[in-house]
């Protein structure tokens, strides 16, 4: 009885020796720093991947010398839980448990995407290029069904691609990405902006296409209730727009390149032409912001319906046409003498 005790002791102890020795190794390994270098910083996990072969990664990208201590790890202290696939962004210090945490939580590298204000819905599909899904992208933009409810004139989202900075990882579905953009878009045009629209007789596509033609119009943000209450005032009177931004979404939707509006240019056969018709184009020629948006609903209580470039980003208003004629021959003369090449 006291050799079989002995032997129980023994193994006892041996076990517990055994499960300290393992302890601390796996200790000491995955709180190890990994091998992280310029080349390896970033780790891409691809779609259906098990354990086993994530380890053979890491292995193969130099990160561990062993992928042993990372599925000791998984098995002990996440069975089952799958590890999530995408780009991961490796800090200096990373570690094989921080590592583990980022795969379990799916903490992948996120990539930011600007849209700025005024930029077409062609040139935010360019954007994601660099996500891999350019092609994608630009299917997505044609689908309007999650604008449905707000306009269901859309033929597809252009106006409705709220510029902001997004953070997206890298090969989003393209769908994911444009519901996030166009809920970015519904958080801005808030209740009281509707009840606004329709205080004014303006439905949410109208208020959009306003809005873009105010936000190519002018890039200072004093400016913009001014150039809406010359549309409004306009629009009221029955007259044509004139807007150039018009002309230039015709001609570049047709696939010609604009570097200067010429004149014969405004005779360019479009819908979207608003010195051939009048009233607001059939959509809107880009995504306006917030501050082109509260411009549309909210114009200056002013009587102006012309405006002319001042040459330097700023524009004179005016009320009569005879005013702005003489503005127009000040500031193209002032703007000849600019551009006159020195002798």
């Amino acid at each position: 009885m006291n050799l079989t005790l002995r032997v129980i002791k023994a193994c006892l102890l041996l076990s517990l020796v055994l499960f300290l020795g393992v302890s601390f190794w796996l200790t000491e390994e995955v709180y190890r720093p990994l091998g992280i270098t310029p080349e390896n910083k970033v780790l891409e996990i691809e779609n259906g991947l098990n354990v086993r072969q994530i380890g053979d990664v890491l292995v193969a990208k130099k990160l561990v010398r062993s992928s042993l201590p990372f599925l000791v790890f998984y098995h002990f202290f996440a069975p089952r839980r799958p590890l999530q696939a995408g780009e991961y962004l490796l800090a200096d210090d990373e570690s094989t448990k921080s590592l583990m945490v980022k795969l379990l939580k799916g903490q992948v590298r996120l990539h930011p995407v600007v849209i700025r204000e005024g930029m077409t819905a062609v040139e935010v599909a360019e954007l994601f290029s660099f996500l891999g899904n350019r092609g994608e992208f630009l299917r997505a933009i044609q689908n309007p069904s999650l604008i449905e409810d707000l306009d269901s004139q859309a033929e597809d989202l252009e106006g409705y691609l709220f510029p902001e900075t997004y953070y997206f990882p890298k090969k989003i579905r393209a769908e994911e990405a444009v519901k996030t953009i166009t809920n970015q878009f519904r958080q801005v045009f808030e209740p009281a902006w509707r009840k606004r629209a329709a205080e004014l007789g303006l439905s949410v596509r109208q208020v959009v296409i306003l809005a873009s033609l105010i936000e190519k119009e002018t890039g200072l943000p004093e400016e913009r209730p001014l150039v809406s209450a010359v549309f409004h005032n306009r629009l009221r009177l029955g007259m044509k727009l004139d807007c150039d931004p018009t002309v230039v979404y015709a001609l570049e939707k047709n696939g010609l390149n604009v570097e200067k509006l010429r004149q014969a240019d405004l005779k360019f056969p479009s819908p979207y032409n608003t010195y051939l018709h009048a009233g607001l184009p059939p959509g809107p020629i880009c995504n306006p912001g917030r501050d082109s948006l509260r411009a549309a609903l909210f114009p200056a209580p002013v009587s102006f319906l012309y405006f002319v470039s001042r040459g330097d980003g700023s524009h004179h208003f005016s009320s009569s046409y005879q005013e702005h004629l003489r503005a127009v021959a000040r500031y193209q003369k002032n703007n000849l003498r600019r551009n006159k090449p020195a002798k």
